[in-house]
């Protein structure tokens, strides 16, 4: 067999944890700051870049089993690497920590292959549309209904035609925050996340409050795990209510899982924990198998090509944190214009690349 022309050669991460511009919540979970992994890979004489968003420990993670199983591996073939990336995690626990730093050495790894090769992510995996739109994603439980009507009403007005807002932390407070947010936004799409927050019984009853402020999406009523759950509020849910969840997947198989199971109508696969581009794509295989919309969940830089690429998608979270992280650290971060975001061709790879000497202040790995 013939050498490959580029090799990997090296693997480096590092953990940045970057305060949120105000308390956060959600119906099960506070938080005051979010940590970004950035991982990096060299090989063929160029270096390659990818991310998640995960606890400090997936740097350590990366750095090791990983970095061991892709060391001397073909860089031009991802897949392969991604391959034994999994074997050497077998024993440590696929899901959570480990399959997030997976993912973005990953992302890494097919990051350099699109610079080798001179060509965009977008490029390689291949497009089915030119631009995925978005929907505007925050409206935490910590934000009274004046600031969600802020926040929700400033995304409609910037072209998006949905927003999303968290509930499931006090019935009363949610029924006012929802009223702002509708009334902000007019006819605009409105979505819910409720973060498994309630039982299945609590679910349906909030689900039916919800359905008479014409809310048309339901994410996580109950815990992702329960699937039966899932498929319980969403077999009884109001006409015209999707019920969605899929953020915690960590391979195909899980999206298989979730949709025999009839758990969900649309799937939401998150690149930074279900395997990077590889385990995106053979997500969007599934939803597409099934004839299920899909749906991306936070990272939009990393997810724009991704959903251009998946036959089914229908649209990407375009999440408050994120955003304004990427914005900030991420040269060639995705820009929304008219409620789209589109890849950038002419940018080999994912076309991003990490501001380290702003991002260094908030280094702690």
């Amino acid at each position: 067999m013939a050498r490959p022309a580029a090799t990997i050669e090296s693997v480096q991460a590092r953990a940045y944890r970057i305060p949120t511009d105000g308390p956060e919540s959600d119906g099960t979970l506070d938080w005051d700051a979010t940590t970004l992994v950035a991982v990096w890979v060299d090989g063929g004489g160029r270096r390659g870049f990818g991310y998640t968003y995960a606890d400090a420990a997936a740097a350590q993670v990366a750095e090791g089993a990983l970095a061991q199983a892709v060391r001397g591996t073909d860089a031009l073939d991802p897949p392969a690497a991604h391959a034994a990336m999994a074997r050497a995690v077998r024993n440590v626990g696929r899901p959570g920590v480990a399959g997030m730093a997976l993912s973005a050495l990953d992302a890494a790894l097919w990051d350099l292959k699109g610079r080798l090769l001179g060509q965009s992510l977008a490029t390689l995996v291949g497009r089915v549309r030119h631009a995925i739109p978005v929907y505007g994603s925050g409206g935490f439980c910590t934000y009274g209904p004046e600031r969600v009507a802020e926040q929700l009403g400033g995304w409609v007005a910037a072209g998006m035609a949905a927003v999303k807002m968290k509930v499931g932390r006090d019935a009363r407070a949610d029924a006012a925050r929802v009223r702002a947010a509708r009334e902000a936004i007019g006819g605009a799409g409105l979505f819910v996340d409720a973060n498994g927050a309630w039982s299945r019984k609590e679910a349906l009853g909030s689900a039916a409050r919800l359905g008479d402020e014409g809310v048309s999406w339901l994410e996580e009523p109950v815990s992702s795990d329960d699937l039966a759950g899932l498929r319980f509020v969403r077999e009884r849910a109001p006409a015209g209510m999707e019920v969605a969840a899929g953020e915690y997947g960590h391979d195909a198989l899980y999206f298989r899982r979730m949709l025999e199971a009839g758990a969900v109508d649309v799937p939401q696969a998150d690149a930074t924990r279900c395997g990077g581009v590889t385990g995106f794509v053979a997500a969007a295989a599934v939803a597409a198998a099934f004839q299920t919309p899909l749906s991306s969940h936070c990272a939009p830089s990393l997810h724009v090509a991704l959903l251009c690429a998946a036959p089914t998608a229908v649209h990407a979270e375009w999440f408050h944190d994120h955003v304004r992280i990427e914005g900030m650290l991420l040269d060639g971060a995705a820009r929304a214009s008219g409620g789209t975001i589109a890849p950038d061709l002419s940018r080999p790879g994912l076309g991003l690349e990490l501001k380290r000497e702003d991002a260094e202040r908030w280094a702690v790995r």
